[in-house]
């Protein structure tokens, strides 16, 4: 099962993607997994066993609280994924549970991805104003992999804001499996293009 659209996914198209999706498709002993540390997983030996791969990138944004802020609101209103060929609906509330399509354009047809939000963290230390806000997403039946990818904000004891992505995946579907070498590559170009995206609206949100 593959949700497919020749145009521009409608709202309706969505909701039937979403409707029709079921449940995870991926193992339960894994679900919120990415809320941990990209070194917690790497040393996690059941997840490369069951053939999941690793997703990491980590990028400096700017520093300060107003920055963090920004940041944090850029993934509540899902502004890491507005790019021409691949987005999420603006609308969508950033709520445990909440399921959702990532859109992405591939070649001729888009191909509409379900997800649930597993997770969100949000931690606020003010005695060292360390504080950070992620929320996880978890693959459903109908998205061409399986696994769980985090976005995060993050302002550590040195000020400084980071945005990271962190996934583990793997191939679900027999397009993914003959394609993969190129999932990854799209994998690594969009956590580019997404850093980018979040670097340019908090710098356009400066006053």
């Amino acid at each position: 099962m593959v949700f497919l659209s020749w145009g521009r996914p409608s709202p309706q198209q969505q909701k039937a993607c979403i409707n029709n999706s079921g449940t995870f498709n991926y193992e339960d002993k894994y679900k919120g997994a990415t809320a941990k540390s990209i070194s917690s997983l790497k040393d996690d030996k059941g997840l490369s066993k069951d053939g999941f791969l690793l997703n990491n990138v980590r990028v400096l944004v700017g520093s300060g609280v107003d920055t963090f802020e920004k940041g944090k609101n850029a993934l509540q209103s899902w502004r890491h994924f507005g790019l021409n060929w691949a987005f999420v609906d603006p609308k969508t509330p950033v709520q445990q549970g909440v399921k959702f399509c990532v859109c992405v354009k591939e070649f001729l047809p888009w191909v509409m991805m379900p997800l649930q939000v597993v997770y969100v963290n949000e931690t606020n230390t003010a005695k060292n104003r360390v504080a950070s806000f992620g929320f996880g997403s978890g693959t459903l039946h109908g998205h061409l992999l399986a696994g769980e990818e985090r976005f995060s904000v993050e302002i550590d004891e040195k000020n400084q804001v980071w945005y990271e992505i962190l996934s583990f995946s793997k191939p679900n579907h027999i397009l993914s499996f003959l394609g993969y070498p190129y999932v990854i590559l799209r994998q690594k170009y969009f956590a580019h293009e997404s850093a980018k995206l979040m670097q340019k609206h908090i710098n356009s949100s400066k006053s």
